[in-house]
């Protein structure tokens, strides 16, 4: 209960400093570009490519390399999975019973220090592989992103149905 009661707390101060700074500054849009563009941001961003790819590969291994060691999956109506034990699990029940093909949408990634969070959409389908039955398929997630051993790795990840 107390890693959840941090996460969100960690989560809310991020998005409270990211008002503030956004508030107080008066930079110009070409600085404000060049900013968006950080390194970590990048990092971010082509990690949850990564997760993309190791998803639609149902390739529960290469998914797990990218969380912490005690990463939390929240899926959709599923269990909490927490630590890397659970995660594996978790995806090893998805990908034997399903497979996926979705493209993500990054909203918006804020860094402060060695945390960080993003929100991205998601869209496309799955196939039930029992029937064979093409699903289509939109969520909305929440990653919250830690530096474990110098490189960003999944510490929480949340993902819901829009529809």
């Amino acid at each position: 209960m107390k890693k959840v009661l941090l996460t969100f707390a960690v989560i809310f101060s991020l998005v409270g400093l990211q008002n503030v700074a956004n508030a107080q500054s008066a930079a110009p849009k070409a600085k404000k570009a060049a900013t968006s563009a950080s390194p970590a941001k990048a990092d971010i961003e082509k990690l949850i490519s990564t997760y993309q790819d190791a998803l639609n590969a149902s390739d529960t291994e290469k998914v797990l390399a990218l969380y912490t060691k005690t990463g939390v999956l929240m899926a959709s109506g599923a269990p909490t999975a927490e630590g890397a034990e659970q995660v594996k699990g978790t995806y090893g029940y998805v990908f034997e019973n399903y497979k996926y093909t979705l493209q993500f949408s990054i909203i918006e990634v804020v860094v402060n220090g060695n945390t960080a969070f993003a929100r991205s959409t998601s869209k496309g389908s799955f196939v039930i592989k029992a029937s064979g039955q093409t699903v289509e398929d939109e969520n909305r997630e929440l990653f919250v992103f830690e530096k474990e051993n110098g490189q960003w790795k999944i510490a929480r990840y949340m993902y819901n149905k829009t529809k």
